[in-house]
């Protein structure tokens, strides 16, 4: 069994958008209801397609003063991650082209520099004594 799709006439649409600006309705929810259509995320939808996003009801949230430090302080920890990430991505690129360098100046592929040189953790720590 195949659902039925309704489809709105441009007219239709804009009809709805001026009975909304009329303020006859109360709610875009009783618009919806008084012309039979299926939801109030329809209506919203007409109204957003033609500009006028004024006629939308608003959200306001309301929040205590620690939930509103919270935010600002995950905010700031956000940022200082980000600015981290970028400053390990460039420690990165930076070490790779030192490598690169190096290997061109002994003339060897970097691929085959790292096979030839590679060290496990367990190498690393005998090296520096952290076994």
């Amino acid at each position: 069994m195949s659902a039925t799709r309704i489809r709105y006439s441009e007219a239709y649409k804009r009809q709805i958008v001026k009975e909304a600006e009329s303020g006859k309705y109360s709610s875009l929810n009783s618009l919806a209801k008084a012309y039979g259509i299926g939801c109030m995320a329809t209506v919203s939808r007409w109204i957003r397609k033609y500009g006028r996003e004024d006629l939308l009801p608003k959200n306001v949230r309301v929040e205590t003063l620690k939930e509103r430090d919270e935010l600002k302080a995950a905010r700031k920890r956000i940022r200082e991650l980000e600015v981290a990430m970028a400053d390990g991505h460039i420690e990165y690129c930076l070490e790779k082209g030192y490598l690169q360098a190096a290997c061109d100046r002994l003339g060897m592929d970097m691929e085959s520099f790292k096979k030839k040189h590679a060290m496990t953790l367990s190498d690393t720590q005998k090296i520096w004594g952290k076994m």
